[in-house]
């Protein structure tokens, strides 16, 4: 699957407590006993979710660019004033979906729908409309939260379902609004709960389903048999725009840490363990003599970081968060990222061929040490780059591979000798002329040097770059 086949789509679902059979079959997860059991309508569930699905317009005002011939005055006086050259401003409009979460009008969509929105109006299923606000927006897991001023009114709403209680073949229903046509419902199942190659954001662990989600459905509500939202749609893979049955949604248990943050007025924080590793792969598996590839294999542990603190070790593989299996990188980023910092969680690790359990205290990352976010200036090739220290919590916030410490580069002005280098955002400093670069202080040092030849080492993604510049 490439990242151009994947176009953002949306559905929104919405559920409701039902007292007919269907919610017992769900809670049995029994097949069908006999033909009215089979023949059982959604209409029930559909009537009482429908009206805490919404649909989303945005409107963003964009300057038009304006071509130098437009400014000439010769160009002017002979085509007149429609040809002056004056940016003109025009609107472009998109849509969406999204799930009312509480009674006073916070609703629950996808960041995608809202990114660089200047109006955002929210039409409720009965027709009214409210300019809505936003509250927060994490681009990381494409999920936004707003918020409408119904006044005294309760408007409904849609309970969250434990998303980790999902298994494939469940029935799920989308209800949302694709292409504009109006509120629709598809039905399908659960293909696949833990889908991690998907490519869509930072925290790649979404539920898979064959419900048809299409363009205008982002946002919008995946439900379970119980009435409850289950997921958030963001995405379908396609090569035409249209369904063929591949959908993802955001799991509800990452979009409760997201509203729960909201609802506690702060800033979100994911847990940072201070560990990475990769996949358990079919060789390294035979090596470790395990039974099958599974797991996370532990390659770097930061020192004084929980994971360290807990016992953790380079070699150790982590079969489970909390009691929930990992098999790769994203599902342990995932499973840490659903829980709240503060207490704390266990890892159960395979060491020596033996199963163990250990205990992870949860904190949020830490700004040590300081970003000394600098612009290196001076007659030398790195003058332009804006550079930072790597600490844990910028590592999270660019997400950054490969490395918890040294000096990376964050932005490279144009035109600028960096920019000359070819120096890029993300990169790595490793070695200015014979100077080893392990902090901002180290560069600002390196680079005042009186030199006319440079040797500058960088490291971009799997690569060590060096390039020397001058004579």
């Amino acid at each position: 699957m490439t990242h151009k086949a994947l176009r953002l789509a949306a559905l929104p679902l919405l559920a409701l407590s039902l007292s007919l059979p269907v919610p017992a079959l769900a809670q049995d997860r029994a097949p069908p006993a006999n033909r009215a059991e089979i023949t059982l309508s959604f209409a029930p569930l559909v009537k009482q979710a429908s009206p805490a699905v919404v649909n989303i317009y945005t409107k963003r005002r964009v300057q038009t660019q304006v071509s130098p011939l437009l400014q000439d005055p010769l160009f002017q006086r002979f085509f007149g004033e429609a040809f002056r050259g004056i940016p003109r401003e025009r609107v472009e409009s998109s849509l969406g979906s999204g799930v009312i979460l509480e009674s006073d009008g916070l609703i629950v969509t996808n960041a995608h729908v809202i990114q660089g929105s200047d109006e955002i109006t929210v039409v409720l299923a009965d027709r009214r409309e409210f300019p809505a606000k936003i509250v927060a927006s994490d681009e990381k897991v494409d999920l936004a939260v707003l918020r409408i001023d119904p006044g005294k009114e309760k408007l409904p709403v849609l309970a969250m379902h434990d998303s980790d209680d999902l298994e494939v073949g469940d029935l799920v229903l989308a209800i949302g609004n694709p292409f504009g046509v109006g509120q629709t419902v598809t039905s399908g199942i659960v293909s696949a709960v833990a889908r991690t190659a998907v490519g869509i954001s930072d925290y790649n662990f979404f539920i898979q389903t064959d419900a048809a989600i299409n363009p205008g459905n982002s946002g919008g509500a995946l439900i379970s048999m119980d009435g409850k939202l289950v997921g958030i749609n963001s995405a379908i893979y396609s090569r035409s725009g249209g369904s063929i049955g591949i959908g993802f949604a955001i799991p509800a248990n990452m979009v409760r840490t997201v509203v729960d943050a909201v609802r506690g007025g702060g800033k979100l924080v994911r847990p940072w363990i201070g560990a990475g590793g990769q996949a358990v792969t079919s060789d390294i598996a035979a090596s470790l003599g395990l039974s099958r590839p599974a797991g996370v294999l532990i390659n770097q542990v930061r020192k004084g970081g929980p994971a360290d603190q807990s016992g953790l070790k380079v070699g150790d593989v982590v079969t489970a968060v909390n009691g929930r299996a990992v098999d790769d990188p994203d599902s342990m980023r995932y499973r840490v990222a659903t829980l709240a910092v503060g207490g704390n969680t266990s890892l159960t690790v395979l060491r020596q061929g033996k199963e163990q359990s250990l205990s992870l205290r949860l904190i949020g990352p830490p700004e040590t040490p300081a970003r000394d976010e600098t612009v290196v200036t001076g007659r030398n090739p790195l003058a332009g780059a804006k550079v930072a220290n790597l600490n844990p919590a910028l590592v999270e916030e660019i997400r950054f591979e490969g490395a918890s410490d040294g000096v990376v580069v964050l932005d490279v002005a144009r035109g600028s000798a960096a920019a000359g280098l070819g120096l890029r955002p993300g990169d790595l400093l490793l070695r200015v002329n014979d100077q080893d670069i392990n902090s901002v202080r180290d560069l600002t040092g390196a680079v005042n040097g009186q030199t006319r030849r440079w040797t500058i080492s960088v490291r971009r993604g799997d690569q060590t770059l060096t390039t020397t510049v001058g004579g």
